[in-house]
């Protein structure tokens, strides 16, 4: 694959990040984070971003939105979003994009709320800061989108649980309807039934605001639940893009496959499921930024060396 674009099956994507590479300056040197990574989401989609630790998830959604740390540089790429490139973009126009028409849900709600100010304090400053307003009645309509309560605005992010404060992020992200939602590892930290009120909201938010979610995380059930493709992601690339049923069902790549046979099954009660361990010689190899992705069936793209192997 030489393109996003042929990995989206669509003509226009809302957002096409093609041959992306990132590194990070540490004192032992540059190391890479993202080579060469090309990836494209339709308008209205859920695209699954999964990956082990160090993977490059999170730096992939901070150089869409803008906000690598000094110490990261991209090296080459494009970041198109509705055809324009935000890596060409000034201060002034990412304010225009930012929260209007690109949003992020982070990791840690608690990390990303204010812990001194209230919750409708909070509503009240995104509001201003980019609509110059602040308006109750639709402070309230975002919190009822969400499923929360009006007392919620005069609680402190310590007085909610982890659920709701995860909402409340949520009802932040879409309070100016953007079209594309970054959403990095929105359930992780939360109880199971948390997980699910979190899930459903995001799905509503997708329907309501017809958006396009980028869903990053290594939680697979999740995926499975709310994603409509799938991008596997190793050492920062792309080893298969696949529409969900077909990464469960028929995963192509060695690493797609002992991912999924890694997820204990409710069906079996024989004990957590055996893998063996890839050697380091099958992760270099699976590594190996130079091999393009290609379609082993439609809108089923694996990198070529396995495509090859296991057709």
């Amino acid at each position: 694959m030489t393109s996003a674009a042929a990995a989206s099956d669509a003509a226009s994507p809302l957002l096409a990040v093609e041959n992306l590479s990132v590194t990070y300056a540490t004192r032992g040197g540059t190391v890479p984070a993202l080579r060469g990574l090309s990836f494209a989401a339709r308008s209205g989609e859920v695209f699954g971003l999964v990956g082990e630790s160090g993977s490059g998830k999170s730096t992939l959604a901070m150089a869409i939105l803008g906000q690598l740390p000094r110490s990261a540089d991209i090296n080459g790429g494009r970041i198109l979003f509705e055809e324009q490139d935000l890596r060409t973009a000034s201060p002034a126009a990412w304010q225009l994009v930012r929260w209007s028409k690109l949003a992020y849900v982070p990791q840690g709600a608690m990390s990303a709320l204010n812990p001194v100010r209230r919750i409708g304090n909070q509503f009240q400053d995104l509001f201003r800061d980019h609509l110059q307003s602040s308006d109750l009645s639709r402070i309230l309509a975002l919190l009822e989108s969400v499923h929360l309560p009006e007392r919620v605005l005069a609680a402190y992010p310590h007085e909610l649980s982890g659920g709701m404060r995860q909402r409340v992020c949520i009802a932040m992200a879409i309070a100016l309807t953007p079209r594309l939602i970054i959403a990095d590892e929105p359930t992780s930290a939360l109880d199971v039934i948390s997980q699910r009120r979190v899930l459903e909201t995001l799905l509503e938010v997708r329907m309501q605001l017809r958006a396009t979610i980028v869903l990053i995380g290594h939680d697979l059930a999740v995926q499975a639940q709310v994603a409509d493709r799938i991008g596997i992601l190793l050492a920062g690339r792309f080893v298969e893009i696949a529409p969900v049923a077909a990464i469960f069902d028929h995963p192509r790549h060695p690493y797609t496959q002992r991912l999924i046979a890694s997820v204990p099954s409710i069906r079996k009660r024989s004990g957590l499921p055996q893998v063996t361990p890839a050697t380091e010689t099958e992760r270099a190899c699976w590594a190996d930024a130079s091999a393009p992705l290609s379609e082993v069936a439609a809108g089923h793209w694996v990198a070529t060396y396995a495509a090859d192997s296991l057709r």
